[in-house]
């Protein structure tokens, strides 16, 4: 009996009472609209503040006086490497730096992707 009632199709009283609803649901939205909004930009504004400050630093491109320090960086990572320190890490600082490897792989990833267009073909 009750698969037949939850079959049945919408009757009028039935599509009132959702008209009804919606109508409060709209009001409801209409009144707290501008409440909700105020609130989303007062706990927005320091969080964006932070990472606007954060995006200014880390995310501009190197200048050229920055270019033979990342260089020597690189050459002293190769050293360490050979010279065989990389089993003297923490767990810790290993953990680190492959989570910076990966990061630094998966945005080269998904720029090779926007690049194609697409993840397969071309």
């Amino acid at each position: 009996c009750r698969s037949v009632l939850l079959a049945a199709p919408l009757t009028v009283t039935s599509s009132a009472v959702m008209a009804q609803a919606t109508q409060r649901l709209v009001k409801a939205v209409a009144t707290r609209g501008p409440q909700l909004v105020s609130a989303a930009v007062t706990y927005s504004k320091p969080r964006l503040s932070t990472f606007w400050y954060y995006a200014k630093v880390e995310l501009t491109p190197p200048s050229p006086a920055e270019i033979p320090k990342a260089i020597d960086g690189m050459k002293a990572l190769v050293k360490a490497f050979q010279a065989g320190r990389l089993s003297q890490l923490t767990v810790k600082e290993a953990l680190r730096n492959g989570l910076v490897a990966t990061e630094v792989l998966m945005w080269f990833y998904i720029g090779e992707i926007i690049g194609k267009g697409g993840q397969i073909g071309r």
